[in-house]
């Protein structure tokens, strides 16, 4: 597991995880504990394609109890999968994503390979070249931080309302 997902991890207010991938593409693991009689639902990931991760990102919602509303599932898919696609394209892949729950938010860690930051930029109303992306996480997302590993790369990680 990267540094910085194990720097998420430790944000978990005290949640300890035990969860890591299992070194297949895609493959994920999930665990829900209590901590401090507070419910967290944690999976990671490495998905190839952003078809992965919002594969993973409906199984993640799937487990969730209560569920949340169905505003706030689809703009944590499309979240994910901008966020994975902004690291497909930009930055050679994903090396890690997390997704985790608590009773009040949903947050989704991604972290890859390559230490340079989104940009804002001026969007391509042609279609051919994006710009709509980043922007677009930004507006959903309560809080978005994008944060450098030691080793080099960064993990971008978004926060949604419950």
């Amino acid at each position: 597991m990267s540094h910085m997902l194990q720097e998420f991890d430790e944000r978990r207010v005290g949640a300890e995880s035990d969860v890591h991938s299992d070194g297949e593409p895609g493959a994920d693991l999930g665990r829900e504990s209590r901590v401090d009689g507070r419910q967290f639902a944690d999976w990671t990931c490495c998905p190839r394609l952003a078809a992965e991760a919002r594969e993973a990102v409906s199984r993640f919602l799937a487990e969730l109890h209560p569920a949340p509303p169905a505003h706030t599932s689809q703009n944590l898919v499309l979240l994910v999968s901008e966020l994975v696609t902004n690291a497909l394209r930009h930055a050679g892949g994903v090396t890690a994503m997390r997704l985790s729950a608590d009773r009040r938010s949903l947050e989704v860690a991604v972290a890859d390979s390559s230490p340079a930051h989104p940009q804002d930029r001026t969007p391509d109303l042609t279609g051919s070249t994006g710009g709509f992306g980043w922007p677009m996480v930004q507006r959903l997302a309560r809080t978005v931080a994008v944060r450098n590993e030691a080793g080099g790369g960064k993990v971008v990680c978004a926060t949604l309302a419950r």
